[in-house]
């Protein structure tokens, strides 16, 4: 069956409409990457245009490709389908297309079929509709499309247990400095009495893993965690709360409301769980790839220059033992010709069901094998074709499996092959789609350096998230002094604070607050954990001592905590790290600050850089404690 795939331009009648010129129908069909519209607005030749009297017949033989160039550009064709994967242990070697020359002088055989085929798999049958709706959009208003970008860049920090001593104060000190800071809080009116009416809140209780929606969490970049479970006098206390200031060395404590197990494990897990996505991990999120026990496809698709008239044709295939430690890759791979002023191959994927929300991290990072050339990424934050695309080239080594990190700071805004001055900031909140390009190309009338024509290959392994060095806390946790010693062998509890010596009265209140900074621990968010002696409500400002490996005894004020908190946060000396800390004014001695003569802050990173990496009191334990 004879292809009809290089056609000139026609004779129009007296009744024709205005061109409807192949650049045209391009255009409409794909506007898929800036390379493609650099041709399409250049002084190319259409190759046809259309007309009410448009049809096969009126167009002269000796404009028609040959049966033969058609069907050999179809063989390789059968190498190259763009639909999601090919899955082959054994690739077929690429080869350079060598089609033969139409009588139009200078091009080469066009693909129409692999064309349409390319249409039909990101956009769907073609609409007669859809298009002149489309050209009527076009002509009206030619421009790209712009969003309203409303990204915070700082983020927002969720302060959990607001309403708590050591909460309370931390809300106030963010707000005071500025910070964009939403709280987490069970009761509404509360937090509003207390915290004032125009706060920013998510009511929910995190024993309850259902009123924890992840939707409310988005947006939020950074979490102080004050919650805690509630212990108070068994007789009672006064409306000022004056025993419960004095802690519970002065009382008769008991639970009150929900048990240790349900805030401090179970809690601790819901609330992981819902700002996981929001906060990041340390080793990223991964988009697409075989990384160690995690696989995530997607659906990859050729978009080759066969969509301006070229001859350059691609695929994107697993290789199921291609892969850096033998296992499975993702293989782009392809054939680039500069015929029919074509010079470019991609895969791009279809745009993601629901838009990827990567805002908690500083780039993406690609895994892959380098064979010398010059690449592009393209990133794109809007579902339409034709828009405004992020982009970024990168080089890669010869034959040597490398990691290459695209910080999403880096992206240039392009639209048809030039540089968006005015584009809105780039979203990473908003992905649509990923785009890997190999092209003549570069930006604003540059070339790439490194392109040449023929076959080539690039194994991509995995592509994922990164957070750039130094990494600083995502999660500060406010836990306790003395987690680690009701199981520890040896340990004279009459000497040890009350909390410890009633570990299982309070219904093992300290050993599930150990459950639960393991499961920070374990998540992989970046994190600090601080573990207060007594807190007190005196003034912050005292002189402090920072341990590791929850020994020390003492007190501290709930005001030096909140900013301990809010300084760890700023500090990558405090991630990941583990800490006690207490005043060095003794329990038994009160400590009160001259209001006209304060005390001057403190430059909190000095004791963060005295902290050591894992070491959190659980090594003084037998490796099989008592079981709860």
């Amino acid at each position: 069956m004879d292809c009809y795939c290089c056609y000139t331009q026609a004779r129009p009648s007296s009744s024709t409409i205005p061109i409807l010129n192949f650049q045209t129908l391009r255009w409409w069909l794909f506007q898929s990457h800036s390379d493609i519209m650099r041709d399409l607005t250049s002084s190319e030749t259409p190759l046809f245009t259309v007309n009410r009297n448009f049809s096969v017949k009126n167009l002269h033989p000796r404009v028609l490709p040959s049966p033969g160039s058609c069907r050999q550009f179809g063989r390789l064709s059968d190498q190259f389908r763009p639909f999601i994967y090919q899955r082959n242990s054994e690739l077929p070697s690429s080869r350079t297309y060598r089609g033969r020359i139409s009588s139009e002088a200078g091009r080469q055989g066009w693909d129409f079929g692999r064309f349409l085929k390319t249409f039909y798999f990101f956009n769907g049958p073609p609409s007669p509709a859809k298009f002149f709706e489309f050209l009527i959009e076009k002509l009206s208003n030619p421009s790209p499309s712009k969003t309203e970008n409303r990204m915070d860049p700082s983020g927002v920090i969720l302060v959990a247990g607001a309403t708590g001593g050591v909460g309370r104060r931390v809300f106030d000190i963010l707000r005071s400095k500025g910070y964009t800071v939403k709280v987490l809080v069970r009761n509404e009116d509360k937090a509003r009495r207390m915290l004032g009416p125009d706060v920013d809140m998510i009511v929910g209780d995190i024993t309850k893993a259902s009123t924890l929606v992840r939707e409310y969490f988005k947006g939020v970049r950074k979490v102080i965690n004050a919650v805690s479970v509630i212990v108070g006098p068994k007789e009672g206390d006064t409306p000022d709360r004056a025993k419960y200031s004095q802690g519970i060395k002065f009382f008769e404590p008991e639970i009150k409301g929900a048990s240790p197990e349900m805030v401090e494990y179970i809690g601790m897990k819901n609330l992981i769980n819902a700002v996981k996505e929001s906060v990041g991990i340390h080793r990223g999120k991964l988009v697409f790839g075989f990384e160690e026990n995690l696989t995530r496809e997607l659906a990859w698709g050729a978009l080759d220059d066969v969509v301006m008239g070229g001859v350059s044709e691609s695929s994107f295939v697993i290789d199921p033992t291609g892969g850096e430690k033998g296992g499975p890759t993702g293989v782009f791979r392809g054939v680039v010709s500069t015929a029919n002023n074509g010079g470019f191959t991609s895969i791009r994927t279809k745009n993601f069901p629901v838009p990827e929300d990567l805002s908690a991290y500083d780039g993406l990072e690609l895994r892959l094998k380098g064979d010398g050339r010059r690449y592009k990424l393209i990133v794109r934050t809007s579902r339409d074709w034709d828009t405004v695309g992020y982009t970024l080239s990168f080089d890669t080594i010869e034959g040597q499996w490398q990691s290459i990190q695209l910080p999403f700071s880096s992206l240039r805004p392009v639209f048809r092959a030039r540089t968006v001055s005015d584009a809105p900031p780039f979203d990473a909140r908003q992905i649509a789609s990923l785009q890997l390009m190999f092209s003549k190309f570069e930006y604003d009338g540059k070339l790439n350096p490194t392109f040449k024509e023929g076959p080539f290959q690039l194994p991509v392994s995995s592509i994922k998230t990164f957070m750039k060095e130094p990494v600083t806390p995502r999660f500060v946790h406010v836990s306790s002094a003395g987690v680690t010693r009701p199981e520890r062998p040896g340990l004279d509890l009459s000497k040890q604070p009350p909390a410890v010596r009633l570990n299982k009265e309070l219904g093992f209140i300290l050993t599930f607050k150990l459950k639960g900074e393991d499961l920070i621990r374990e998540s992989g968010i970046p994190h600090t954990i601080v573990r207060p002696c007594a807190l007190t409500e005196e003034p912050a400002g005292a002189d402090l001592i920072f341990d590791q490996g929850d020994n020390i005894t003492g007190k501290i004020s709930r005001e030096e905590i909140a900013r301990i908190c809010i300084a760890a946060l700023e500090s990558p000396y405090a991630c990941d790290k583990t800490f006690e800390v207490k005043s060095v004014i003794p329990f038994s001695e009160p400590y009160t600050v001259d209001p006209a003569n304060p005390p001057p802050e403190k430059d909190y990173n000095q004791y963060f850089k005295s902290l050591k990496d894992g070491i959190t009191g659980k090594e003084s334990l037998e490796k099989s404690p008592a079981a709860v």
